[in-house]
């Protein structure tokens, strides 16, 4: 899609060289959505490639995921042994059921910052503890976990001018073991539901609901639940207007995966339990 309303392409080094945000002004990452349809309303758009942040980085307490960084890096990351939860990174990213030109162009970033339900990366690094570094317009940061971060479809916790930096995942998530589901209407659709699951070293279960919902919510059991008592925390905690509608899945129908994915998931978890 050609923008032709662009009158100018920013292009900063360094966060001191970002330009004074106005009205009309757009961050340009991969692009995938903005090139993707019509972009009247916008006159100039600020090119975060020349940043050239580091797309990951491994430390003693955090894996660091530069808002910049392409599906294909973090699906091609090689995880140590000890990474149990490792396997969700292939996972989510395969969520996306997006050609190889999206994988090495869409960012992790932007799919934080589209906040759409079955934003995958927002399953991801919402359920691993994910916390957002957000460089605000006014200058300063901010610091806001995944989970919170994501408010409603299409919405979320930036004001104009603020700029996702990257997303800080502690080791010590990447270190649980988890389980992974996820359901679409159709084969090759959008996700209408995908829940993940992890289980602490103390046996704390915890559950991530993504995709049947307009945001992400967290539930954990400090120890695990029966099925009674897991169907009954999300009845209470996921009430009825947090469900998503729309052409790939109806409430009731998310409600009810959301449901049976999560007993699924508990099962999966406690098996792998010492008894």
């Amino acid at each position: 899609m050609d923008l032709n309303t662009i009158t100018a392409v920013a292009h900063p080094q360094t966060r001191m060289q970002l330009p004074v945000w106005t009205a009309g002004d757009a961050w340009l990452a991969g692009g995938t959505w903005l090139l993707s349809e019509p972009q009247a309303h916008l006159t100039r758009l600020i090119d975060l490639t020349d940043l050239k942040w580091p797309a990951l980085t491994i430390t003693d307490s955090h894996l660091s995921i530069a808002a910049t960084c392409t599906i294909a890096e973090l699906d091609g990351l090689t995880c140590p042994p000890d990474w149990l939860a490792a396997p969700l990174i292939n996972q989510c990213c395969r969520a996306f059921l997006a050609s190889f030109k999206i994988w090495k162009t869409a960012t992790i970033g932007g799919n934080l910052c589209m906040s759409l339900p079955a934003g995958p990366m927002i399953s991801l690094t919402s359920a691993l503890d994910g916390v957002c570094t957000i460089w605000k317009a006014g200058g300063g940061e901010q610091r806001i976990p995944v989970a919170e971060f994501v408010t409603g479809n299409q919405r979320n916790r930036l004001t104009p001018g603020d700029l996702l930096r990257q997303i800080d995942i502690p080791i010590s998530a990447l270190k649980r073991r988890t389980a992974f589901r996820q359901i679409s209407l159709a084969p090759v659709g959008r996700s209408a539901a995908l829940l993940i699951g992890s289980l602490d070293v103390d046996g704390t279960l915890n559950l991530t609901v993504t995709a049947s919902t307009v945001r992400p919510i967290q539930l954990s059991f400090g120890k695990a639940p029966d099925a009674n008592a897991l169907r009954d925390a999300i009845a209470q905690q996921v009430t009825d207007e947090l469900y998503h509608t729309d052409i790939h899945g109806r409430p009731f129908w998310r409600k009810h995966m959301t449901f049976r994915l999560a007993e699924e998931i508990r099962r999966e978890l406690l098996e792998t339990m010492p008894s």
